[in-house]
This record gives structure tokens, sequence and C-alpha cells, in this order.
């Protein structure tokens, strides 16, 4: 009569219960989605690397070269005396710039005051450029610029830009001049 059959050791076993069905909202990440969230990831983690190498490199960049895998084959360089594209000639400009720092400078330094993202595909680098030109006199160069840095769609410099803060005329005219700055 409704009795549960006995099993085992002869105690009433009830009914197991049913299993409980949790009912989540239905979020349906599909394979796209998934991909683009590790691309984006990826692409954060890429700034990032980008970021650092800058810290790293910048303020060494006339004593030894940087890392040049942050940038793409096809970057594009323009400051206020030279333009051109391509990893080649972004390698050639930086060891210009430690022969010819070597050269006729006793001391050069680039003073990295600041890099940040100002945009999730643009980085920003603030700096000043300083030294002693190698003459009797002692020419004292100072001026300061920025960078801004394009990234591609796989987080790579593609575009580096510099500005400087007055034309290379003048900044020139600090070679000549005699006496303390």
């Amino acid at each position: 009569m409704g009795e549960q059959p006995l099993r085992g050791g002869g105690v009433n076993e009830q009914p197991a219960p049913n299993p409980i069905t949790l009912s989540l909202p239905h979020t349906s990440l599909n394979q796209q989605s998934l991909s683009k969230i590790t691309m984006t990831n990826q692409y954060a983690a890429q700034v990032e690397r980008a970021i650092a190498t800058l810290n790293r490199d910048l303020p060494t960049l006339f004593q030894k070269d940087i890392s040049y895998d942050i940038y793409s084959q096809d970057i594009f360089f323009r400051d206020p005396v030279n333009q051109f594209k391509g990893k080649f000639s972004y390698r050639i400009i930086f060891w210009t710039l430690r022969f010819h720092g070597r050269l006729f400078f006793t001391e050069l330094y680039f003073d990295l005051h600041n890099v940040q993202p100002i945009s999730p595909d643009t980085i920003r680098a603030d700096w000043t450029v300083r030294g002693i030109l190698r003459v009797p006199w002692k020419a004292k160069l100072f001026f300061n610029g920025y960078s801004i840095y394009k990234l591609n769609a796989d987080g790579l410099i593609n575009e580096h830009i510099d500005t400087w803060d007055r034309p290379p005329k003048e900044i020139l005219k600090q070679f000549i001049e005699r006496g303390v700055r």
C-alpha cells in the first residue's frame, strides 16, 4: 500500500529526491565573442608591453640600442628633420643618434618624463634632450618634446611622430652660443 520496498538492511529508504535544476540567465558566449575577448586581452597586454619597453629603452637610447620587437616592419617615423618608413630605416636612425651623440657630445641625455596611453591605440611619451657639445666653449643643448606612438591591430607600434618644442634651427643655434645657458 504505497510503502517503499525494503532494501539492504531492512530500513525503509525514501525515494531519491529529484535533482535540483539551477536556472541561470542564458549568456551565450559564442566562439566569436570569446575570440574578441581573447584578442582584446592580448592587445591590452601588448600595449602594456610596449609601454614597459619604452620606459626601459628610451632613457638610455644614446648609450645603447633599443628593442625593436614592439615595432611593426612597416613603421612610419617623422620628426622635424626626418621622415621615412620601414624597420631597417628606424634601426638606422637610432644607430645614427648614438654615433653622433658619442662623436659630438661630451654628455648627452634623454630624460623621459612620462609614458602613458592616451587612447586604446596611442601612446604618448614626454621627454627632454640635454647635453654638452664637444667644443671648447662647451655649448649646451636643451630641448623638450614628445613622441606619439600609434599601434596597429596586432598591438605593434607602426607610427612614431616626434614633436619638438621649437624649430630645428633654434635648437642648432645653441651649438654656437658661448657661456652658460
